[in-house]
């Protein structure tokens, strides 16, 4: 096995820039790769648009939050383990404690309406900030009108007619494999020196940290990982019984963070069917306030599994006081979920590093990167019919499978700091945390107008 080379990026520096990362990762996957693309690719420019994209289409392929999946690959290519262990830790690591905290005021007090005027601010605000990701990631990976048309052939299978999201990679990844046979100069992965690639990386893909896959790193890396992840699973059923509600979550949310294609939303139904009907953890309804809560909250949209793992647990706490069961619950079900991210990039990473400059493999991940933009836009699309509309309809009409908004559910208030966050964002070019910090305000004061009215 070669030498692992040296960071570099000194690994203290990595840590604040993913620190500062960790604290502006709201608004979906869209929102969180977005800040990535501005934080690495546009201003350290520590890694190449090329590079990030191509990052970007291995972890779409994975099962699990494909932008905390990015974030640990490229702090793997900037600080080896250490990096993608610190940057998939702090990107959810915020997440996990506001999280944390919300379910404790949700239990406490009944229902989440202490943090309704936040929300009203701060939810509508992601939309302006998705719509920018959606622009930003178009910008950089169409780059011609097949991958225009690509994006949108994709955008329409998931938004219209409910296509599973892997048939929808899989194609995306056999149209770029044929587009590369028929004209290779498209799919040819260009010099990150191109103008059209943004700014040229201060380092370059040679310098970035790389290790040569083996069968004994391979096995290491899989027995390390696999244990970690069952470990705490096995401690709850030695210590409070395999019937306990902590080892059925842990059993549960296992199996559910190795199918979490196409990320959080094409498991939560699942999840909330499973929660409802068949444990019990949560009353039919009660997935959509954690979802609520999820949506507003740094991280991955999974992390509302964390919210179903503490109502459930406080309800059934078994021996043990409610609030320390809750949190329990939620620290083990937050582990066996994103464990497996760590250990899908650090087996796979030096393998799929080894095939970069494969001409087929880059034509597939090309096609994909182009219906990465149109899953995105679905996610923008899904995220702003549920937050500017209180009720919405399912259209169901020969193939077509789509929701609409049912007329006069949508909320003014809303809207309007839906707008303010657009013209921060586009007219004035305010940061995202200091957009987010305006809207919030002007949401709690329309939500104390609304209740004083």
């Amino acid at each position: 096995m070669s030498t692992p080379r040296r960071d570099v990026i000194p690994l203290r520096e990595a840590t604040k820039a993913w620190f500062a990362v960790s604290l502006q990762t709201f608004g979906g996957p869209a929102g969180q790769i977005a800040v990535m693309q501005r934080m690495l690719v546009d201003e350290k420019r520590w890694i190449g648009q090329q590079r990030f994209l191509f990052a970007l289409s291995y972890c779409t392929l994975l099962p699990g939050p494909e932008a905390q999946q990015l974030a640990t690959y490229v702090g793997w290519l900037l600080n080896g383990v250490k990096g993608a262990l610190i940057a998939g830790t702090l990107f959810v690591l915020p997440g996990v404690v506001a999280l944390l905290a919300l379910s404790g005021i949700y239990v406490a007090f009944g229902d989440a309406t202490l943090v309704e005027g936040l929300f009203l601010g701060l939810a509508p605000a992601v939309i302006a900030i998705v719509v920018q990701a959606v622009i930003r990631v178009g910008r950089k990976g169409l780059t011609h009108p097949v991958f225009v048309a690509l994006a949108v052939a994709s955008f329409v299978a998931l938004t219209f007619f409910a296509v599973p999201f892997p048939v929808v990679v899989a194609t995306a990844g056999v149209a770029g494999w044929l587009l590369g046979r028929a004209r290779p100069d498209l799919t040819r992965p260009k010099a990150s020196t191109n103008a059209d690639d943004g700014p040229p990386p201060l380092i370059s893909d040679d310098a970035l940290h790389a290790e040569r896959p083996s069968t004994r790193r391979s096995v290491l890396i899989l027995a390390l990982g696999l244990t970690l992840w069952a470990a705490p699973v096995a401690v709850a059923a030695v210590v409070f019984g395999r019937q306990s509600v902590y080892v059925d979550q842990g059993l549960f949310f296992s199996g559910a963070a190795v199918v979490t294609f196409g990320g959080a939303y094409a498991v939560l139904a699942y999840v909330a069917q499973q929660a409802v009907a068949v444990y019990g953890w949560l009353a039919p309804g009660e997935m959509v306030r954690g979802l609520a809560l999820a949506e507003t909250t740094p991280g991955p949209l999974i992390m509302v599994v964390q919210f179903v793992a503490f109502v459930g647990a406080y309800r059934s706490p078994g021996d043990l006081d409610p609030w320390v069961a809750a949190v329990i619950a939620a620290l083990l079900t937050t582990w066996v979920t994103f464990v497996p991210c760590f250990l899908f990039i650090l087996l796979g990473a030096p393998y799929v590093e080894r095939l970069r400059h494969n001409r087929t493999l880059s034509a597939a991940l090309t096609g994909i990167t182009a219906a990465v933009v149109g899953v995105i836009a679905n996610l923008a699309v899904y995220f702003a019919l549920h937050t500017l509309f209180d009720d919405t309809t399912r259209i169901t009409t020969g193939p077509l499978r789509f929701e609409v908004p049912v007329p006069g559910s949508l909320q003014w208030a809303a809207l309007a700091v839906t707008a303010l966050g657009c013209l921060l964002i586009f007219q004035r070019g305010w940061s995202v945390l200091r957009t987010l910090g305006v809207c919030a305000v002007a949401g709690m004061a329309l939500h104390l107008v609304a209740v004083a009215a």
